[in-house]
């Protein structure tokens, strides 16, 4: 059961959601903030069903992509350009809606299910805060407009934003994962030369070709060297942008002492497991003049930018065709999960009544 939309809210009749692998992150966690039952997924285009009281800037029957990133428009933060992250409504994993802190769904019994970051998009329907939805053309192909409520912003977002890739620099990139091959897809609309991809599976250096990936490093072959070394000895010293995009704090450190010495920058855009830690010698953080910083849905701002992105798509600018390697129903979700688990899909979109 779901219930209506309060004041500032919007219920959201779900066209499709695609399966990303925080969703599974998430489901396999034990420990806080792990809570079930729980209706996962946030990566999904829908089309608004009924709207509550104090909501102006969307309607019945409007089409939007549901973001677990929110933007107010009105904090410090959301006014500057300098940040994503909204202060009003920050980012949380959170059971709840964010204003009131209770659910809008309920099983048969009348028994609380939890929300999922703010969207929890594998349902039918969905109640929404204002905040965290962006109106969209409903021209754009929904499974298409669906990857840009997670992978696709992250990834250009962080490689185009928040990195600022310059033309002819070198890129690497640690996870060719979706979020990884995103991020290639940035790099390369920004004019990266190169563009170095580590991942354990050679088989995905084939796939990420398509995506603008240039070279490849096993990092399973390293031999006596660590992976950093093999970075350094590729590139003549470190590389001018290092993605981390696996979620491993081991590997953070890797990127970083990727990095070259005056200007390298490492984002980290993996998903850390609760509690990992990062271990940097204050010495190397003070002497090598390099930068390190995460980028939540990668430096975008959900209602500013997000219809920018749509444009470069829309444009032909942008091609996301690639992302998309299976489509099942929604009575067939649990075959995404497979798939994703088993490395045999970039993304799954599950789509609702299809």
């Amino acid at each position: 059961m779901v219930a209506p939309p309060c004041p500032y809210e919007v219920r959201i009749r779900i066209i499709c959601t695609s399966l990303c692998y925080s969703d599974i992150t998430f489901w396999k966690l034990t420990v806080p903030p792990a809570c079930v039952p729980r209706i996962l997924g946030h990566e999904a285009v829908g089309v608004v069903e009924s709207v509550g009281e104090n909501v102006n800037e969307v309607a019945p029957g409007d089409v939007v992509i549901p973001t677990f990133l929110s933007e107010c428009g009105e904090c410090e933060d959301c006014c500057s350009k300098r940040s994503n992250l909204c202060s009003k409504f920050p980012f949380k994993i959170h059971p709840w809606m964010p204003r009131y802190e209770n659910s809008r769904f309920t099983d048969l019994k009348g028994e609380v299910l939890y929300h999922f970051l703010f969207v929890s998009s594998f349902s039918e329907y969905t109640v929404v805060d204002i905040n965290h939805v962006v109106k969209i053309d409903p021209a754009i192909p929904p499974n298409r407009a669906c990857l840009f409520g997670c992978c696709i912003a992250t990834g250009v977002g962080a490689a185009c934003k928040v990195a600022n890739v310059e033309a002819g620099s070198t890129v690497v990139i640690f996870g060719l994962g979706s979020i990884g091959l995103a991020v290639a897809k940035g790099a390369k609309l920004c004019g990266a030369n190169r563009i170095i991809g580590v991942d354990v599976n050679p088989d995905k250096f084939e796939i990420a070709k398509k995506f603008g990936v240039t070279e490849f490093i096993n990092s399973k072959d390293c031999g006596n060297e660590s992976l950093s070394q093999v970075v350094k000895e590729m590139t003549g010293g470190g590389a001018d942008y290092c993605f981390e995009c696996v979620g491993l704090a081991s590997l953070v450190q890797e990127a970083y002492a990727s990095c070259r010495k005056g200007w390298g920058k490492t984002i980290v855009l993996g998903v850390q497991k609760p509690g990992s830690q990062l271990n940097l010698s204050s010495f190397e953080v003070l002497h090598s003049g390099k930068t390190l910083t995460g980028a939540l849905f990668g430096g975008v701002k959900a209602k500013s930018d997000l219809p920018l992105l749509l444009k470069r798509y829309t444009d032909n600018e942008l091609q996301v065709d690639e992302f998309v390697t299976h489509e099942v129903k929604f009575q067939d979700i649990n075959k995404a999960f497979e798939l994703l688990m088993g490395g045999k899909c970039i993304r799954c979109v599950i789509w609702m009544d299809k």
